[in-house]
């Protein structure tokens, strides 16, 4: 019988509370790694979904405000030597460049962009010591295209591509294909069934007789040529595979899962 691929290896997916960063956190325990989950719930939620995710394999939970550098120094020292680290957790906020508050360009920039740099300044060196270690950044099609009324958003995609790059170079040679090495990407998702975006899809469905599918291919019509959106495991399940030791030369990408939006 074989192992599970990742067994041994310890996790850290930020913003895993629910939605993509649970899908991958809940795959990763799937593929033997230990996983600490982290995110904004109550402790009656961590319990719950501690509870939830232990019947798949060993979980923890560990909290940290990613907008504070001390807080997130904190949430890493809570954690065991990393092999793997997802930063997954993202805000968002919509106006025009006019209009967009100084404070939520910071804000959004502080947990988009400046907290995976913390998490990545202290965990990679441990990684390149032990010849092991995968960084995967969660970014976005905004990391590689623009939409109106996101400039901190996109500014903070398109910086995190750019930090990715660079540390793929500056590990790319350490460790070896046994080991399998130290990689750094970012997977770059087009829209994603989440219930954050089910408001959506429902006002789009009542517009078509409250055909959901029809909804859909309305709200991707514009910019995602499947019409078809991603759903959460499958971002997931591009994370176990670039954890694998065959993976150990695919690295510094931005891996677009998006519909064939930045084909056109």
């Amino acid at each position: 019988m074989n192992q599970p691929p990742l067994l041994g290896q310890r996790a850290l997916v930020t913003g895993s509370s629910s939605g993509i960063g649970l899908a991958i956190a809940r795959a990763l325990l799937e593929a033997g790694a230990e996983v600490w989950v982290h995110g904004l719930a109550s402790p009656a939620e961590v319990d719950a979904l501690l509870h939830d995710l232990r019947l798949v394999g060993p979980a923890h939970f560990v909290g940290g405000d990613l907008s504070d550098p001390a807080a997130i120094v904190g949430m890493i020292e809570a954690c065991p030597p990393l092999d793997i680290l997802v930063n997954n957790a993202g805000i968002q906020f919509t106006a025009p460049i006019g209009e967009m508050p100084a404070a939520q360009w910071d804000r959004i920039l502080a947990i988009n962009l400046s907290a995976a740099f913390h998490t990545m300044r202290l965990t990679m060196p441990g990684m390149g010591q032990r010849g092991y270690g995968r960084v995967i950044n969660i970014a976005s099609v905004h990391g590689l295209v623009a939409s109106i009324h996101k400039s901190p958003y996109v500014a903070a995609k398109h910086g995190l591509i750019g930090l990715t790059k660079v540390a793929a170079l500056e590990y790319a040679a350490l460790g070896d294909r046994a080991s399998g090495g130290i990689t750094a990407n970012c997977i770059c998702p087009g829209w994603v069934e989440t219930p954050l975006i089910e408001p959506q899809i429902a006002a789009r469905a009542a517009a078509h007789d409250g055909d959901r599918v029809a909804g859909v291919k309305a709200l991707l019509a514009e910019k995602q040529p499947s019409q078809r959106m991603s759903r959460p495991e499958d971002i997931a399940a591009l994370v176990v595979f670039l954890c694998r030791t065959e993976a150990h030369n695919l690295t510094g990408a931005a891996l677009p899962v998006d519909g064939a939006w930045t084909a056109q």
